[in-house]
């Protein structure tokens, strides 16, 4: 079994990060075939992964190392192109970002049959791992390496379970099951983990840390044992899905063991552990552990025009204030929603009333925040602290960070960085959506108030100014991207362009204030569409969960898409968390989950997300709606794909999804 620990629980037979580069680095050079192809960097499509994708290639490119980066948008496009990856004699390195966590590796579906020349490296925020993966040895074993965040040091129950029913053969009666339990009885005293070696189905790995004492123990396991590690193994399975350490972090712990770590790269850390928490991925107890390394990181630069340095703040749970009016950012932000009640006239009434009552004119507020007189500005804290709360709005800040631009511009903050970069990923292409000009507001794109968007084409010279690793990553993946005449080429996805323009808008600071405007008019989108439910009585409560079923409306395009679908759950969560009352179940007080559909007219599907709900704001459940989803679609049979590297997001026949959903009040209060 080969899984990577951080660098503190590193020891001589556990390697860790900088190990695993520097072998990448050693059989790069080794290779007689080195091109582009050599090691590849399959990247899955949010806002971690790319700051991950970014932060790897830029440690290969100071190594001169050859690296080419593939987005690739689910399981059936990576198993696609695992087939593909089979045929490349040059590869020696392919590594998974954001993705294969959960997946088999070492099986032969997968790359069990791949060349013994190859190494798949896993860099995976999703939970649960695979026991397969993890503590699989052997050959096929030792060529996948887990880059692990110490979590499988305290696995040992699920590792001794995995081993016993991979290695022990089933009992064959229940004579022998008995009388393997009588014979037990004496060798009590005896370690747990001993097996005997005869008995295997197939010899343990040599490298194993336990083999030697397994081999002592001359009795099988006995029915009620193996049910025993069977129960242990579904449990881990079956308690859900959960975010754990950003690959991102784990790109900064790997840069700073190499004593490589920037500035830059710490700002793409930080973005990649704000989007983790701004998504309701992680807790704020988890997100504030790792605020604190990164606050310590940074050192304080004295205020100048050549200014790049990253400054920790309070950052206000209002979207985008900074670059909207202080009204709108508000209005659109869902934990003010949650407590004003804005979708209806009487919580608009408040929000205005809240902003008068400290002491901000209507004309004031709805300029934009940069235009407001700056006495103002710099009261809004203390203002908010002292009235606010009599609002219900406590939790107004936290803690992150800002990136200074020197003289080229204002200060940009995570929070506002994440959300132009999800916005591109999500929206730069691929459905139609209208952006408001500056200095016109809702005025059309006919009166000159607004412009439909469309992505920018990156220039052809900018090429030149490119790095070598990075002008190896552009080869054969993003020519048809680069506005240059290529022949013989397909058609690029709409995704896969969405990609490459969130990627370059990570380093690019005029794309990135660019995109902001895309995010405006998707949180007006998501507003607008989560007003009109709640108006509307859409929300149906079932058992065990609430369902929204959208089939019509003028953004039905826009919210076929799984991430601004799930974005529109997390909103109607964050909006109704104090209107809706939690549900006694018999583990206690929890808030019922959430199940979007939405029409995807183009294909005739519906697009099916599946979000947990939290009594706390800030408070994070396992989301288990994977499994279910399965048993559901299993039960009735419904024609389905899952195309997503999100277990909770499964797409469905229109004509299956009545009764897919009956399906699944049937599975029960599992979540």
């Amino acid at each position: 079994m080969v899984y990577l620990a951080p660098p503190h629980l590193a020891s001589a037979t556990r390697p860790s990060y900088g190990q695993a580069y520097s072998n990448i680095l050693a059989q790069h050079r080794r290779s007689p075939l080195t091109s582009a192809s050599s090691v590849i960097l399959l990247v899955a499509p949010d806002v971690d992964a790319l700051c991950a994708a970014r932060m790897l290639a830029e440690l290969l490119s100071q190594d001169d190392v050859m690296h080419r980066i593939i987005p690739v948008s689910g399981i059936a496009e990576l198993e696609a192109m695992k087939d593909e990856l089979a045929t490349y004699n040059e590869l020696h390195t392919l590594i998974l970002i954001n993705m294969g966590a959960i997946l088999d590796l070492p099986s032969p579906t997968w790359f069990g049959e791949f060349s013994s020349r190859q190494t798949v490296h896993v860099i995976d925020s999703n939970r649960p791992q695979n026991l397969g993966s993890l503590f699989g040895g052997g050959d096929i074993g030792d060529r996948i390496i887990i880059w692990d965040d110490g979590e499988a040091e305290n696995m040992e129950e699920e590792r001794r379970a995995w081993e016993a029913l991979e290695y022990e053969p089933e009992p064959e009666s229940d004579e022998e099951s008995a009388s393997s339990s009588e014979d037990e009885i004496p060798s009590q005293s005896q370690d747990d983990d001993d097996v005997s070696t005869s008995s295997r189905k197939r010899k343990l790995p040599i490298d194993s840390g336990h083999s030697r004492a397994k081999r002592q123990k001359p009795n099988q396991m006995s029915r009620d044992q193996r049910l025993h590690y069977q129960s242990v193994v579904d449990r881990h399975y079956t308690r859900g899905s959960w975010y754990s350490q950003s690959a991102s972090a784990t790109m900064y712990i790997l840069a700073t063991a190499l004593e490589r770590a920037d500035r830059d790269l710490l700002w793409l850390a930080i973005l990649g552990l704000t989007y983790q928490y701004t998504s309701s991925r992680i807790s704020r107890d988890a997100y504030e552990k790792f605020h604190s390394v990164y606050h310590d990181e940074d050192g304080i630069a004295a205020l100048s025009p050549d200014d790049l340095s990253i400054r920790a703040t309070e950052e206000f749970r209002f979207t985008l204030f900074r670059h909207w009016t202080l009204y709108d950012a508000m209005f659109h932000s869902s934990y003010v929603a949650g407590k004003l009640g804005i979708w209806k006239e009487r919580g608009r009434k408040r929000l205005t009333g809240l902003l008068a009552k400290m002491g901000f004119s209507i004309p004031q507020t709805q300029q934009p925040y940069t235009h407001m007189d700056l006495d103002l500005k710099q009261q809004l804290r203390a203002k908010l602290d002292a009235i606010a709360p009599e609002y219900g709005l406590v939790e107004l800040t936290y803690p992150s960070f800002v990136r200074c631009f020197g003289y080229r511009a204002s200060p940009l903050s995570a929070a506002d960085a994440v959300e132009a970069i999800s916005a591109l990923l999500d929206v730069a292409g691929g459905v139609r959506i209208e952006v408001e000009v500056e200095g016109a507001r809702h005025g059309g794109e006919w009166f000159g108030g607004g412009r439909v968007w469309k992505a920018e084409r990156p220039r052809v010279d900018d090429s030149a100014k490119a790095t070598p690793g990075e002008t190896d990553i552009t080869q054969g993946d993003r020519d048809a991207d680069d506005g240059l005449v290529v022949e013989d080429r397909t058609e690029v996805p709409w995704w896969t362009k969405n990609f490459w323009a969130a990627y370059d808008a990570l380093t690019d600071f005029v794309s990135l204030r660019d995109a902001l405007s895309l995010s405006m008019s998707l949180h007006r989108a998501i507003i607008r569409q989560g007003t009109t439910i709640i108006d509307k009585q859409d929300i149906r409560t079932m058992r065990s969960h609430r369902v929204v079923v959208l089939s019509q409306g003028p953004d039905l395009s826009l919210f076929a898409h799984p991430g601004i679908l799930s974005r529109l759950a997390h909103w109607l969560i964050d909006a109704l968390r104090d209107k809706l009352p939690g549900t006694k179940f018999t583990h206690g007080k929890k808030s019922l989950p959430f199940v979007l559909a939405c029409l995807n007219e183009s294909t005739s599907t519906y697009i099916v997300v599946g979000v947990m709900g939290a009594l706390e704001f800030g408070d994070v459940r396992k989301n288990e709606f994977g499994l279910a989803f399965i048993n559901a679609k299993d039960r009735c049979n419904a024609r389905s794909s899952h195309n997503s590297f999100n277990t909770s997001v499964l797409e469905i026949d229109r004509e299956d999804l009545k009764m897919f959903l009956e399906a699944l009040c049937e599975v029960g209060e599992g979540y």
